[in-house]
């Protein structure tokens, strides 16, 4: 863990009870009163800038998000080069300053620079000056994960039961009859207790389903048809090949690492690197996704509290949606829903509000539009559709959406009752953490003096499916007899079929073992004594 700097007090960023009082709203223009009365809030907040009037910024009218409702989930959306990158920075750092954990996907490497203090330059002292910002140069505590160990970062891996069969399709980009059938796969594997650790694991068990003494298993299947299971053979012999592998193994990551805070109370900025997974944009958006569906697994319900106990921004969110099954879309659509009870906040961070499906958007209470393009038929399209997503405004949006400059936004939240805020456009504040990747060399100490390295570093290959398989096929051929090792011939196809009617497959030879029942007494929370699955398919070992 790495943060540059002297501990501030939590709650650092909150205002008086008397922001945008009465006198200061007197001051401001009628229409400006009312949207900045809109925005008064007493309780906790976080803050976000000025408010823009008729080209005017108004530092009397701060514009703000009340910390209890970050729960209600949010999106930060606007055209490339707006400064939405900027505002995750702003708004992480003023949640880890009030205790809130952080995660934040790291997409192009600049969000690094959370850890160390900003630079005071001019164009900061500007920003400062123009929204009344009291700018103090200030790292955060801050984790910095790999998925997979690319890059620099503590490896971050799922194992593949984990994972679970719905995101898994969307990741080897497998249709809704393939993604069906990997379900029945995924089913057999847990009922017989072959754990699935990584892709050779399942890789095994698919390959053992497809050859001929795996045929009668997969006829108890049912609805798996050979050439089906055939296709996700070669899926994922290729997804291997790509260099895959990686992000399948064990240890396995605890997201309950995302939930942490330090001794001065401030929360934990978990940054996942992905410069290094660019080029695997289903992967990394699909990973992002297995995050959420395991905190949504195992945290507990605790309704609306003082603050969140994790703000999650999803970075790219709609390499998430394109192409996504309908039951990727309901699970997404489920997990947004209910995880807010369980206190973590989900922000979507994408270019226009239409990459997101309405069933999600409609969730989102918190907006942050930046500038919008307006070059292209398609671009006026997109802006009509952005503006009817707002409420009703005296701004021109149309207008106001394309002449927005860099770091300023169109924003509307919830206010402490639930209601939506005015719409207000905003001037924001300049964050006071590096804004510029984390030095290299500095990145890579903090990664390797986290307590958490030693815990993940290094992948462990201990025995699961692949090695069940292997031991059970040659225990079967050292056997002897007809079709054994020690006959010297091949069986007759015939004499293999009346075989199969008297002596137990090879899944029943490893599950009935001895070693196995022993194995599955002896460690309660082992997948060979029960396995639970839920959102997305994906699963976690009885806890």
């Amino acid at each position: 863990m790495s943060s540059r700097d002297e501990p501030r007090a939590a709650g650092a960023n909150t205002r008086s009870d008397d922001a945008a009082s009465g006198d200061t709203l007197s001051s401001l223009p009628a229409h400006a009163a009312g949207i900045a009365a809109g925005y008064a809030f007493t309780g906790p907040a976080l803050d976000l800038g000025a408010l823009l009037w008729d080209g005017a910024c108004l530092p009397d009218a701060p514009v703000r998000i009340p910390l209890p409702v970050l729960n209600r989930h949010g999106l930060v959306a606007g055209a490339t080069g707006t400064g939405k990158t900027k505002t995750l920075q702003l708004i992480a750092e003023q949640l880890s300053a009030q205790g809130v954990p952080v995660f934040l996907a790291d997409i192009k490497g600049d969000l690094s620079g959370i850890a160390a203090p900003g630079l005071a330059g001019d164009k900061v002292r500007s920003r400062a000056a123009e929204v009344r910002q009291e700018w103090t140069a200030t790292g955060f505590p801050a984790e910095f994960y790999a998925l997979g160990g690319q890059g620099h970062g503590i490896p971050v891996r799922a194992t593949v039961t984990s994972f679970g069969p719905v995101l898994l399709a969307k990741v080897l980009r497998l249709n809704q009859t393939q993604e069906q059938s990997l379900g029945l796969i995924f089913h057999y594997a847990d009922t017989k207790g072959l754990e699935l650790i990584d892709l050779k694991d399942l890789r095994a068990v698919v390959a053992f389903l497809t050859s001929d003494e795996g045929k009668a298993e997969l006829k108890n299947i049912g609805g798996l048809s050979t050439a089906t299971a055939g296709v996700i053979l070669r899926s994922l012999t290729a997804f291997e090949a790509q260099g895959m592998a990686d992000f399948f193994g064990e240890p396995e990551f605890g997201t309950s690492e995302l939930l942490r805070t330090v001794d001065d109370g401030r929360g934990v900025v978990s940054v996942l690197e992905l410069p290094a997974v660019q080029d695997k944009p289903q992967l990394f958006s699909t990973f992002l996704m297995w995050l959420l569906a395991d905190l949504f697994h195992d945290l507990p319900e605790i309704g609306d509290a003082d603050k969140p106990k994790l703000v999650f921004f999803f970075d790219e969110a709609h390499l998430l949606f394109h192409d996504a099954s309908k039951a990727f879309l309901e699970s997404i659509t489920q997990t947004v829903r209910l995880i807010r009870s369980k206190g973590v906040g989900v922000f979507f961070v994408t270019q226009t509000p239409k990459d997101v499906p309405g069933d999600v958007l409609a969730q989102l209470g918190n907006r942050i539009q930046h500038a919008l393009r307006a070059f292209t038929p398609e671009d006026q399209k997109a802006l009509k559709a952005t503006v009817r997503t707002f409420p009703d405004s005296p701004y021109d949006l149309e207008e106001l959406l394309t002449g927005l400059g860099t770091g300023e936004a169109v924003v509307t939240v919830l206010s402490e009752k639930g209601a939506p805020t005015p719409v207000a456009a905003t001037r924001l504040r300049a964050p006071e953490s590096l804004m510029a990747p984390y030095e290299t060399e500095a990145l890579d100490r903090a990664v390797t003096s986290s307590p958490l390295y030693g815990r993940y570093a290094q992948a462990v290959d201990r025995e699961s499916a692949y090695e069940k398989l292997a031991d059970a096929r040659a225990g079967g051929a050292a056997a002897g007899g007809p079709g054994g090792a020690a006959s010297g011939r091949p069986a007759h196809k015939d004499e293999r079929r009346d075989e199969s009617r008297d002596e137990p497959s090879v899944i029943e030879q490893v599950v009935g073992s001895g070693m196995f029942k022993s194995l599955a007494r002896s460690v309660g929370t082992q997948v060979g004594r029960e396995i639970t699955r839920s959102l997305f398919g994906t699963a976690r070992r009885r806890r």
